[in-house]
């Protein structure tokens, strides 16, 4: 049975984030992941973590400029100072967090470039990355998004993901398998997930319906299917729940969504 992780940077947003992991295990997750943990002493999240009996499964490392559009800055040069003061900044929130997973975005192109004219720079980044996160046990995730909801972005299907995994060389680089941005993108989750998660390199899994991010009991994917599948395929890593709940930040509206959650528990017994 998948181990579902909630993020909590889309989900329980009725909620101020600290008082997010409590909400979170009430309803029965074991783990938590999240965009950005910076604005929140490391400690003070590790105490929520503890508290609760959560596990970190993943969060992201500083994306550049969030507010002014910035969506990572790995691919961009002559930001590699700042690229490496904000992994310095990840891995120690990591390790007070007990994370064993970062994810690292990629960047927008900037105009006038093609992914040829970045992807020395994004590889070499993720070089020095990947050398200093396996330092302290820490296993970098670099994850395809859909060009609908993130337009230019650098990375944006498996076969590129699996591609640079293999260019960056380092064993701690990872693929983060988001099935909802694979669907927008390409489809075929089910063949995708035969093909890639035998590899060893797929590092985590996250899920959302589609077309409109939802809870994944609507939209057109059958996702018990897929659960069943990653089940087949022994999977043994976190699935997050990164999905936008259909009610919103109501009171209650996270929870009022998990029926999905709650029958297929029911299911496996």
């Amino acid at each position: 049975m998948p181990r579902f992780a909630a993020n909590l940077s889309m989900l329980y947003n009725e909620h101020p984030f600290l008082d997010r992991f409590a909400a979170a295990a009430a309803d029965g997750f074991d783990a938590v992941e999240y965009l950005f943990p910076y604005a929140h002493p490391a400690a003070e999240i590790a105490q929520r973590l503890q508290a609760h009996g959560l596990t970190q499964a993943l969060f992201n490392a500083p994306p550049g400029d969030w507010d002014a559009g910035e969506r990572g800055i790995a691919c961009l040069a002559g930001r590699e100072a700042e690229f490496d003061a904000g992994i310095t900044q990840a891995l120690a929130y990591a390790q007070t967090l007990g994370c064993s997973r970062l994810h690292v975005m990629a960047g927008l192109l900037p105009a006038g470039a093609t992914r040829d004219d970045v992807r020395p720079v994004y590889v070499a980044n993720l070089q020095r990355a990947a050398l200093r996160a396996a330092a302290v046990g820490v296993a970098i995730q670099i994850e395809p998004i859909n060009l609908r909801d993130m337009p230019g972005y650098f990375l944006n299907r498996q076969d590129q993901a699996h591609a640079l995994v293999e260019e960056i060389g380092a064993p701690n680089v990872q693929v983060q398998f988001d099935l909802y941005h694979a669907q927008v993108m390409e489809g075929d989750l089910s063949m995708k997930l035969r093909q890639y998660l035998p590899t060893g390199r797929v590092g985590h899994i996250q899920i959302a319906g589609v077309p409109q991010r939802h809870e994944p009991d609507t939209g057109e994917l059958n996702y018990p299917a897929l659960f069943a599948l990653l089940d087949e395929l022994g999977w043994d890593g976190f699935v997050g729940c990164e999905y936008k709940p259909r009610r919103g930040a109501v009171a209650g509206g996270t929870s009022d969504g998990l029926g999905w959650l709650r029958a297929w528990r029911e299911r496996q017994g």
